[in-house]
């Protein structure tokens, strides 16, 4: 059975600290061009395909605004 990794970020709740993007070791993590309702360039996805599902960004974000998910294909 195949695994896809997914990972959400709720982008309201993201203050642009950068630590879950430094922490990815397959960079699948940036800053958005866009901004968040409180002014904030949030994180986003920008390799979902690179996740290998170890959860750094999960455990290095304060905010906890991260979520990382395992499906079967």
């Amino acid at each position: 059975m195949e695994f896809k990794n997914l990972v959400e970020i709720d982008q309201e709740r993201c203050k642009g600290c950068g630590l879950c993007i430094n922490a990815c070791p397959k960079q699948v993590l940036g800053f958005s061009e866009s901004y968040n309702s409180k002014s904030y360039h949030p994180a986003e996805v920008k390799n979902q395909e690179a996740c290998i599902g170890c959860g750094f960004c999960y455990s290095m974000c304060p905010d906890v605004c991260i979520t990382v998910k395992t499906l079967a294909k």
